[in-house]
C-alpha cells in the first residue's frame, strides 16, 4: 500500500513540476531573441521541459508497477 501511495505522490510532483515549468515566469525568462543550435530559445525549452515531465512520470510509473 505504501508504494502505491508514494507512486501516486511522485505522479501528483510531476503534474506540478509541469505547471511551474509551463507558467509564466519561467516562459517569460526563455523568451528572448537568441538560439539554440538554430531553435529559437523559448521553443528549445520548451521542448526540453516537455520531455522533462514524461520522463518524471515515466519514472514514477515504472517505480509504482515494479
Amino acid at each position: 500500500m505504501q508504494r502505491r501511495i508514494l507512486g501516486r505522490d511522485r505522479l501528483v510532483a510531476a503534474f506540478l513540476a509541469g505547471c511551474v515549468l509551463f507558467n509564466y515566469p519561467l516562459l517569460a525568462v526563455f523568451d528572448r531573441p537568441s538560439e539554440v543550435f538554430d531553435i529559437p530559445l523559448i521553443f528549445a525549452y520548451i521542448f526540453l521541459a516537455w520531455v522533462l515531465v514524461i520522463a518524471l512520470m515515466a519514472w514514477a510509473i515504472e517505480a509504482r508497477s515494479g
